[in-house]
């Protein structure tokens, strides 16, 4: 049982990790949400594919793959990174208790949804365009984990960035600032779930209105990596490499790509808008639904 609360506006809760359990087993809130949030992405993609004629199956193969992968991927990446947290090899596989890297998952499922849509002759940054903004859905619901959790939290006192660190003491007057079992902190997991819905939106709203395929994702990885990269610097359970926080430098490398590749192909006024499918496909349509 983890006890949270906004001391400066009086709210207080006393959140289980547990949901409930099955035969003895322990089912955590935390993989539920995870697992909703990963529904809602999928969801998410089919309604934007569908409206370019994808083949149901297709769609099916492609969703399996990429989860599979990203749940894996963002494993990998939090465990490859923090070995010294595990103290036997089972432990590793014990996702319910937290621990994934979202960076990992989205390379992870990224190179898994590009090599079955290039094995189904399908076009991928068509298909990326509405797997972009999924993953910004995704993460939105997800981060509500670590609230459960007691986890993903940051300091109110120092912040860093890129190795470098300032005093942010006087923040703890703030309203919105936690008190996790005992501990004083920023509720980091709520600050990028709010980026993340402003971005999300704001997609949503540009969607129709993109240039060229791929757009959507160089918005969604500059946008989520600049929050990212600030938000990173409150966090107390960062990942280092050479000193360096590694959320921080994989979101200012997203920024500096992102941005520079939209500049480019705006100067060079790129427009791109190829079918879903490479080669010519029968497909039979009912009541607006692919068979």
């Amino acid at each position: 049982m983890n006890h949270i609360s906004f001391p400066n506006i009086g709210l207080d809760f006393n959140v289980n990790e547990v949901a409930f359990s099955i035969f003895g087993k322990d089912i955590a809130w935390y993989g539920i949400i995870v697992t909703l949030g990963i529904i809602s992405a999928v969801l998410y993609v089919y309604y934007k594919a569908k409206k370019h004629y994808i083949v149901t199956d297709d769609f099916l193969d492609i969703a399996i793959f990429t989860v599979v992968f990203s749940v894996v991927g963002a494993r990998l990446y939090y465990v490859l990174t923090s070995l010294d947290q595990y103290d036997s090899f089972w432990d590793v596989f014990k996702v319910w208790e937290g621990g994934l890297g979202i960076y990992g998952g989205i390379i992870a499922g990224a190179v898994a949804a590009i090599c079955t849509l290039l094995y189904k002759k399908m076009n991928v940054l068509k298909f990326f365009n509405g797997l972009a903004p999924a993953c910004m859905l995704g993460q939105i619901i997800g981060r509500w984990g670590n609230f459960v959790n007691a986890e993903a939290y940051g300091s109110v006192d120092t912040f860093e960035f890129f190795g470098r660190t300032y005093d942010i003491s006087g923040c703890q007057e703030l309203p919105w600032i936690m008190e996790a079992n005992g501990i004083l902190c920023q509720p980091t997991f709520l600050y990028e779930c709010v980026w993340n819905i402003i971005g999300f939106v704001l997609i949503n709203i540009f969607y129709n209105k993109k240039k060229y395929d791929g757009q959507p994702v160089l918005w969604y990885l500059g946008w989520y990596g600049f929050g990212r990269m600030f938000i990173e610097g409150l966090r107390t359970d960062s990942l280092y490499v050479g000193g360096v926080k590694i959320s921080q430098l994989i979101g200012l490398v997203c920024v500096i790509v992102c941005v520079s590749l939209l500049i480019l192909f705006r100067i060079k006024n790129v427009k791109n808008d190829k079918p879903l499918y490479r080669e010519e496909k029968t497909v039979e349509v009912k009541d607006g639904n692919i068979d």
